[in-house]
């Protein structure tokens, strides 16, 4: 009816507003769809332990490693976005806690390499006096290879994915850069010995026609293509343990 209104914890509303105050309730909140790749797989005791550690391109990419190694290894993620080094150094503990993986196949390098401003603004201009890197090339370095020893330690094989190309246009990123930050990993790698390395990098390159424009993020094609390449890996890696 014209001119009733309800009570809310915002005041008086008009009936008519009903509908977008049902829309932007906790309950609404709660009931959106969960991100599979946070799913917890199906257990299958007799199979190997696979730990998959990285950034929102690693999160696009969990569902189809999954499904591709599906009664093949149980395949882990933590359900968080891994961020910079800084954040796995904080949480890889966290992350690996006590459980026998047979492999982790591991990523930083996207969110080292991106710009913030001085007050930490996310994806900064690059050629701004005052932006800066989120972890410059050399503590990155020395914060991989720090990473590389822990996981050594927690799996029978830790396999290093390259980082991903970042294309022209890519907010708060500088093109090429994820060619330094790769160089610098694979000299902390070297260092530690004992790593496996995952090419990612090049066969990322060969999609590039998948990866959106002025994005370092894929098309789900891209997303389910990288999944197959990791999993190849990841197989691979199984049957040579044996």
């Amino acid at each position: 009816m014209a001119g009733q209104h309800i009570i809310t914890r915002r005041g008086l509303l008009p009936t008519t507003g009903c509908l977008l105050l049902l829309a932007i309730t906790p309950a609404a909140h709660a009931q959106r769809p969960k991100n599979k790749a946070f799913v917890d797989p199906t257990v299958d005791p007799r199979l190997p332990n696979v730990l998959l550690l990285g950034d929102s391109i690693s999160i696009g990419y969990h569902t189809a490693v999954r499904e591709a190694l599906k009664g093949k290894a149980n395949v882990y993620r933590p359900k968080t976005n891994c961020g910079p080094t800084t954040l796995g150094l904080k949480q890889i503990d966290t992350w690996l806690g006590d459980r026998k993986w047979d492999i982790v196949h591991w990523n930083f390098g996207l969110h080292d390499l991106k710009y913030l401003g001085p007050n930490g603004e996310n994806l900064a201009d690059p050629q701004a006096a005052t932006s800066h890197q989120q972890v410059p090339m050399e503590a990155y370095q020395a914060n991989i290879k720090t990473l590389a020893e822990r996981i050594k330690k927690a799996a029978a094989l830790s396999i290093w994915r390259e980082t991903t190309p970042v294309p022209k246009g890519a907010k708060g990123r500088v093109p090429g850069d994820s060619v330094k930050y790769n160089a610098a990993a694979a000299r902390a790698i070297a260092e530690v010995g004992g790593v496996m390395t995952d090419p990612f990098f090049a066969f990322a390159k060969s999609i590039s026609d998948k990866q959106r424009h002025a994005d370092v993020h894929y098309t789900p094609a891209g997303s389910q293509a990288l999944g197959e390449h990791v999993a190849d890996v990841i197989m691979k890696a199984l049957q040579a343990q044996k």
